[in-house]
């Protein structure tokens, strides 16, 4: 019989890692290049934010907001920007202590991925900047039937079920299968979120902790006795959720 591995470990990004949100960094970043419209974009932002926090998102539409302006320019634009994006809005709103607590499960021999709705073209350097090999993520897809390659324009449109809601654990154990394993191949499994709406995948492991989290799910943390804990830091300057 092979020895389970010690520990998976999963951490969700937005108000979790981060001390923010990184779609809506996104936006406000290109607002910031003059290529959207800051009035109209901020207040849908903030309908789908305030629907998010009842936990009444509706995802494809959400989605069909999030992923058009990746098909407005070229790729190597875009490419441009982003690496622009994480050195100038990410990496300020990435705390020590959430450095710390990747590294404490590094450390302990685990499995660590980043697990996270928010599209892959906006997360993966995110992942990269962390240092984690294995980013879940909605894909967005290419227009081209994904025969672009680096070079391809992106459709508006996610590639396969997002990474929401029970989706996350849909993902998880499909990247898992890939890997050869299954949930019970872990000695101990942990889930790091700050959202209710992540509730499928905190209820689907060993160890759910709640960081930062919002009302719905502190209330549920504690009526359940699960951990609670703030990766924050006061830092100025430090964007905290998509409302601000």
């Amino acid at each position: 019989m092979t020895a389970s591995l010690p520990q998976l470990a999963l951490f969700d990004l937005d108000n979790t890692l981060l001390a923010g949100d990184s779609d809506f960094e996104w936006g406000q970043f290109l607002i910031a290049q003059g290529v959207l419209d800051a009035q109209t974009h901020e207040a849908k932002n903030l309908e789908f934010f305030r629907q998010y926090q009842a936990g009444k998102l509706d995802i494809d539409e959400f989605l069909e907001f999030q992923l058009e302006p990746l098909t407005r320019f070229p790729r190597a634009q875009l490419d441009a920007w982003v690496g622009e994006f994480v050195a100038t809005r990410i990496r300020p709103i990435i705390t020590e202590p959430a450095r710390a607590l990747l590294r404490s499960h590094r450390e302990a021999g685990a499995l660590c991925a980043l697990v996270t709705a928010t599209n892959s073209f906006v997360t993966g350097p995110i992942a990269r900047e962390f240092g984690f090999e294995h980013l879940i993520a909605t894909i967005p897809a290419l227009a081209d039937g994904e025969r672009g390659g680096v070079g391809g324009t992106f459709s508006g449109k996610p590639r396969g079920a997002p990474a929401f809601r029970e989706g996350k654990v849909a993902r998880v154990t499909a990247w898992l299968e890939t890997l050869g394993l299954y949930w019970g191949s872990f000695a101990e499994t942990w889930f790091y979120s700050d959202s209710q709406n992540d509730l499928p995948l905190l209820r689907h492991v060993d160890h759910p902790v709640a960081v930062d989290p919002d009302s719905a799910l502190r209330s549920i943390a504690e009526a359940s006795g699960w951990p609670v804990l703030s990766l924050r830091e006061a830092a100025s300057g430090a964007r905290t959720d998509k409302s601000q």
